[in-house]
């Protein structure tokens, strides 16, 4: 036995060996912080608002996203070099790693949690992946022209039917089906819903698949229990007569509020939080607010809606009142504010400020800061409640 391998076995002892002698711990109250700029991910806990451990080497972080397993343990992070590892939080450790795609842009994971699915730019397209050892299942290329020409995927959400995603060259919605018996996902094309669909999101039921447009003014919607429906289109165009600013900074509709019977929703070039009504798919209100926003995330309770913004105006966070459709307060977290996470009831809000190289953690009733948490360049913060919510 070599002199390096002794060390490196004494090594990897000991750490477990100081792993073993903490408590059992659940994992309901983790989480990540994404340090885009490190290539690593921050393990926090929620109810002493500390860290627990850092993993490094999960790649290049600048566009990351992160889903969980059914029991909270293991994080999947979606990086932009096409990376998808998998962390154990409590081991706080970096269990497995692979490079699927040149360049990715996010992720999900099927309800049963045996499925990861991983949405690509380069080469375009959906790969699918066994989520205990990261062995490849199945691949959707999106080929949308007879030349074999591959779109780009976004929005890559679950639903409980299986997968549902953006074509953004090819202008169309696509939804897969896992079939238990094959592996081979099933395939559905919805063509024609408009220009540059740039993201998407289901609502909180699984029901509807929505959509946002990037070349032009609305919004796509699929009824995911009546497919057969096909695309409507809603919110059409909702800027008509204004010139839009430039965009800075895509809006997220992985990040919208959906608060009671509101779907609240960034407007795309445009100081505007859009208010949707969730019934008849109509808007109900335009709120003016400090920016572009980027997020808009509803209080678990339904409440509020915290908003962040589009570079330059991108130090502040506005909660919008859902009662009253209005801006009710204004947090200045710190400098470029790019993520904001709630805990399940609602009680805390961990907003990470990546140029001031921390997280702030507020109490949401008193809006006072708890704590800060520093942080290398952070941006996403995921919570392990996510496990537990379709399209999360």
């Amino acid at each position: 036995m070599s002199w390096s391998w002794t060390l490196a076995l004494t090594a990897a002892l000991g750490a477990a060996s100081a792993l073993a002698e903490e408590p059992l711990r659940g994992t309901g109250d983790l989480g990540i912080v994404v340090e885009r700029a490190a290539g690593a991910v921050t393990i926090v806990e929620t109810t002493g608002i500390s860290t627990l451990g850092r993993v490094e080497g999960l790649g290049d972080l600048s566009h990351a996203s992160a889903v969980f397993g059914r029991d909270g343990r293991h994080a999947y992070i979606f990086g932009r070099d096409g990376g998808l590892s998998k962390v154990d939080l409590l081991g706080r450790r970096l269990e497995a790693r692979i490079v699927q795609a040149g360049n990715a842009i996010g992720g999900a994971i099927s309800d049963d949690g045996r499925v990861v699915a991983v949405s690509n730019y380069e080469p375009g397209g959906v790969r699918l992946f066994d989520a205990a050892t990261l062995a490849p299942l199945a691949e959707i290329p999106a080929t949308y022209a007879d030349d074999g020409r591959r779109s780009k995927v976004v929005g890559l959400v679950d639903n409980p039917d299986g997968f549902a995603f953006t074509l953004y060259d090819a202008g169309e919605i696509w939804t897969a089906r896992l079939d238990p018996a094959n592996g081979a996902p099933r395939v559905r094309r919805f063509s024609a819903i408009g220009k540059l669909p740039y993201d998407g999101n289901v609502t909180p039921d699984g029901r509807y698949y929505l959509a946002g447009l990037f070349g032009e003014d609305g919004v796509a919607l699929l009824d995911l229990w009546q497919p057969e429906a096909g695309v409507r289109r809603i919110l059409a165009g909702y800027g008509k007569g204004e010139q839009p600013l430039p965009v800075y900074k895509m809006p997220h509709y992985e990040g919208w509020g959906a608060a009671g019977e509101l779907l609240f929703l960034p407007a795309v070039g445009r100081h505007e939080l859009l208010a949707v009504d969730r019934r008849t798919w109509e808007e109900r209100a335009r709120i003016p607010v400090h920016g572009q926003p980027v997020f808009a995330v509803a209080r678990p309770d339904g409440r509020e809606v915290w908003v962040n913004f589009a570079h330059p105006d991108n130090d502040v966070v506005q909660v919008v009142d859902v009662p009253s459709l209005a801006v009710t307060a204004e947090l200045w977290p710190g400098k470029a504010v790019l993520h904001i996470e709630f805990t399940p009831r609602g009680e805390q809000a961990w907003v990470s400020a990546r140029d001031d190289d921390k997280v702030v953690v507020y109490d949401t009733r008193s809006r006072s800061v708890l704590r800060e948490i520093r942080a290398d360049k952070p941006s996403g913060i995921f919570l392990t409640a996510r496990a537990n919510r379709i399209g999360s």
